[in-house]
């Protein structure tokens, strides 16, 4: 029987992307349809009144897996893509004025952290060597490879990581065992915030999600030297190269199978044929909406949802030039933000809110002495909530917990203003009720009721992006578009 030859891809998100260069790689034949009239999905960017912002992800980690991408097509990555190193992670202002610099120095980190926290750097420093052992016990099973393949548990990664099942702290919370290898308040609210990096709150999520930090800590982060945004334009230009045929403004209506196969898309009213068809659009409509004919697997489908975003775009009078401020969080206890699984509301009280300022790197992102921030906070996923109001509470306590913190007049400095919500999340990037991470990771089995990146049982059928496995946030998302393509390459023997 012949090989596949023609492959199309739904949606042109970073998974999307990412397996599209694979796929063409392999020599197959490569078409991503995508509804907007740009590709990206939540790493796009749009400008205001003058100003440059990256509409989603703020953070960069792991840049070796875009690097990949170059290097599998013979290419060298420094001639199209470039991005530098961020010397201080982040910066942590606390209610009480505590500021703590997360510097990528370790040496540096420890002497900040006894300074502002008396002593406790060291606790800091052996809890990043847990949290690198943790991800070398994990990475090779859960984040590279399929859970839902008998193959990928026939491996020495396996053995490594049953071996060190009791370190994994699977069935203990995050932040429990943040308390205990933490031991100070502020540096527990520090290390909890990480759950929200998959939508999940670090009272639920089980304790090995504390190897997050160690992407930020020990693997260090980056930022493209042109944005965000340019992680999205230089793939697309790369997969483009490579034969990819990107067709915008081309939303799939359904997808088409017969006798346990694939036949194709519906694309505005048009039939394209296709031997293989991957979906990169969220898995609950991509079932919903796509494979409405086909057996829904509720189990999946169900899934308690991550946390979604009001953010607010704001192009900001520049309040300190002289400081290096491009992450900022302004804290406050996790206790309250996570009050909304049981009481929405209660998030809006005194919120955590996260600064992004890409214009500290990219001075064209700003007219001169200007600033562009991205002012994101926490909240639910959209369940018909009046996002107008609670839009509009937000905005007000965040200015004033800015303002008194800052000690400045924040909305005095407001120049110009966006706003996005769950609502409009949802429908810019067909994310189920704007949930940003697919699933929650709120349960220790949340990785192995993930969706597979295969159906069971339609040939050809494949699925990559942040709502299937291993999950949501860049890196997750392009190592999906990695284990999708090498399940196709076996399954057809490419």
């Amino acid at each position: 029987m012949a090989g596949p030859e023609k492959v199309i891809i739904i949606g042109s998100g970073i998974a999307g992307i990412s397996t599209s260069i694979r796929l063409a790689v392999l020599g197959l034949d490569v078409t991503v349809s995508e509804t907007n009239d740009y590709p990206g999905g939540k790493l796009t960017s749009f400008s205001e009144s003058g100003f440059r912002f990256d509409a989603g992800p703020s953070l960069f980690t792991m840049p070796l897996l875009v690097d990949e991408l170059f290097e599998i097509s013979e290419l060298n990555p420094r001639n199209y893509f470039r991005y530098k190193e961020v010397g201080t992670t982040c910066h942590y202002f606390y209610n009480d004025g505590t500021v703590i610099k997360a510097y990528a120095d370790k040496e540096k980190l420890r002497e900040e952290i006894n300074e502002k926290l008396d002593g406790y750097g060291d606790e800091v420093i052996k809890y990043l060597s847990d949290s690198a052992k943790m991800y070398d016990l994990t990475s090779g099973i859960f984040m590279e490879k399929s859970l839902h393949r008998l193959g990928s548990y026939l491996s020495r990664d396996t053995l490594k990581a049953l071996a060190g099942l009791n370190f994994l702290n699977l069935k203990t919370s995050m932040n429990k065992v943040n308390e205990k290898k933490l031991g100070h308040e502020k540096l527990i609210q520090l290390f909890n915030r990480y759950a929200t990096y998959n939508g999940s709150s670090p009272y639920l999520a089980p304790g090995v999600l504390t190897l997050i930090p160690h992407l930020e800590f020990n693997l260090g982060t980056f930022f493209p030297d042109d944005g965000m945004h340019s992680i999205t334009s230089n793939l697309v230009k790369l997969a483009e190269s490579r034969g990819v045929k990107f067709r915008y403004n081309s939303k799939v209506d359904k997808i088409y199978t017969s006798r346990k196969h694939v036949e194709g898309v519906q694309v505005n009213g048009e039939l394209m044929e296709a031997d293989i068809i991957v979906s990169n659009m969220d898995i609950v409509p991509t079932y919903e909406y796509l494979l409405p004919d086909l057996k829904q697997p509720r189990q999946v489908l169900e899934q308690e949802r991550s946390s979604s975003a009001i953010i607010f775009y704001w192009g900001i009078d520049n309040l300190f030039p002289e400081l290096d401020l491009h992450n900022i969080f302004f804290s406050q206890d996790y206790k309250q933000e996570f009050k909304f699984i049981f009481e929405e509301h209660d998030l809006f009280e005194d919120p955590t809110v996260y600064v992004h300022i890409s214009s500290k790197y990219c001075e064209n992102d700003a007219p001169l002495g200007k600033e562009n921030w991205f002012v994101m906070i926490n909240v639910p996923p959209n369940n018909g909530q009046d996002w107008d109001m609670l839009i509009e509470i937000s905005r007000n306590r965040i200015i004033r917990k800015l303002s008194d913190i800052l000690n400045c007049d924040l909305k005095k400095l407001i120049v110009s203003e966006a706003v996005q919500d769950p609502r409009t999340i949802e429908s810019k990037t067909s994310s189920y009720r704007g949930s940003l991470y697919g699933a929650s990771s709120n349960h220790w089995l949340s990785a192995f009721i993930r969706h597979p990146n295969f159906h069971k049982k339609i040939k050809g059928l494949y699925f990559c992006g942040g709502s299937v496995h291993p999950g949501g946030g860049i890196p997750l998302s392009i190592l999906s578009g990695k284990i999708v393509s090498e399940l196709i390459r076996n399954d057809y023997r490419i």
